[in-house]
């Protein structure tokens, strides 16, 4: 007899969301993590819903847009069951520019837009200014998307772990998953400390950690992790009104007098230390995109492994080669962004055996026979 209907391997925001989904639609769910909740790439996550800012036409882009439409509705109902502000906040995003070979980069960005249906304004130096007081003087533009924001990525992670377990779900860390395996219509969960688990289902989560499970009937899933560090910043100053996106940072109002700056994007296999350069390289971009970051207290420095893919597009759907395996995982930069969009199709493959029409630009089949 199996111990739950779907066991969620990996507690970040997008194991959580996909927990806390399937949760309250009633299945019973066990989330387990090798360390704890939210404290794989979630804890260095800037939280930033932007998906329009990197421009149009990229594969990924209607995943993103659908997500963003769904984020209102799904804090609300995040916050209807816990009660946990998350810091979400729609105030939009100033791309920022300082060369003209950028500004024309940017009339490019408006022009999709546009083409879209997306709302933004191109903005001159003067008007950039006005948005954004605190910009550097050199600025010689930006281009405003008032339907971007961002949200608290560690206050996120938290509420969907206890929106989860007040639906009834079961959390079990640390706890490692070594194997899993088919055993009829069920499926065996093997984990290091020796213990085991049977479920019906099983929902892949682990982030970069994925590749590491061994699943038999399949090879492993081909993610690996890309460091980013991230740093939290604290001045007295005027705060930012909106996310700015500069040439080599961004910058997050996370709260009353702090921001966040990121993000560095390092190949360094599972090595999880921030670093000096890391953290001047990102200090010294946040003071040439805003000066007064000069007066700033550096209150942490964070970093998180990072889930890619070759083609920097996540791995969502269900397994051909062993179809209790439902995949949810491979996010990169995107995972808070895409966690409501995520979370609801997993759970229609999981429960309903539906698919969303765009999953199929996301299917674990198009590295092979998974």
């Amino acid at each position: 007899m199996a111990d739950c209907d779907v066991a969620v391997i990996g507690a970040g925001v997008i194991g959580e969301s996909v927990a806390y989904e399937l949760a309250a639609r009633g299945a019973a769910v066990t989330l387990l993590d090798a360390r704890g909740a939210g404290l794989g790439a979630t804890q260095a996550a800037a939280g930033m819903l932007a998906p329009f800012i990197e421009g149009f036409g990229r594969p990924l882009l209607p995943l993103a847009a659908r997500s963003l439409e769904m984020y209102a509705s799904f804090i609300d109902r995040i916050l209807r069951d816990t009660g946990i502000d998350v810091g979400y906040a729609r105030s939009g995003s100033l791309h920022v520019a300082n060369e003209e070979e950028s500004i024309a980069e940017l009339k490019v960005v408006a022009a999709g837009a546009k083409a879209a249906g997306v709302a933004c304004d191109l903005l001159d130096a003067r008007q950039a200014l006005e948005r954004e007081p605190s910009l550097a003087p050199d600025v010689m533009g930006g281009l405003l998307f008032p339907s971007h924001g961002f949200v608290g990525a560690i206050d996120l992670s938290a509420a969907l772990c206890t929106g989860a377990v007040k639906h009834g779900a079961r959390l079990i860390v640390p706890a490692r998953v070594r194997r899993i395996s088919s055993r009829g219509a069920e499926m065996d969960i093997e984990l290091e400390s020796g213990g085991r688990l049977v479920s019906q289902q099983v929902v892949i989560a682990a982030g970069c950690w994925s590749g590491l499970i061994d699943i038999d009937g399949m090879p492993p899933v081909p993610i690996r992790p890309i460091r980013g560090q991230l740093l939290q910043l604290a001045w007295s100053g005027d705060p930012l009104k909106r996310i700015v996106w500069g040439p080599r940072c961004y910058i997050v109002p996370s709260g009353p007098g702090t921001a966040l700056v990121g993000a560095t994007v390092e190949d360094a296999g599972y090595d999880e230390r921030t670093t000096v350069a890391g953290v001047r390289d990102l200090l010294d971009a946040a003071c040439d995109l805003v000066p007064q970051v000069w007066q700033a207290s550096l209150v942490a420095a964070r970093v998180g492994l990072r889930p890619a893919t070759s083609d920097e597009m996540p791995v969502i759907g269900r397994s051909r080669a062993v179809p209790g395996v439902v995949f949810a995982t491979g996010h990169f930069r995107n995972g808070v962004l895409l966690a409501p969009f995520t979370a609801k199709a997993v759970a229609d493959v999981v429960l309903d055996n539906q698919e969303d029409p765009l999953l199929a630009a996301v299917s674990p089949q198009r590295f092979g026979e998974y």
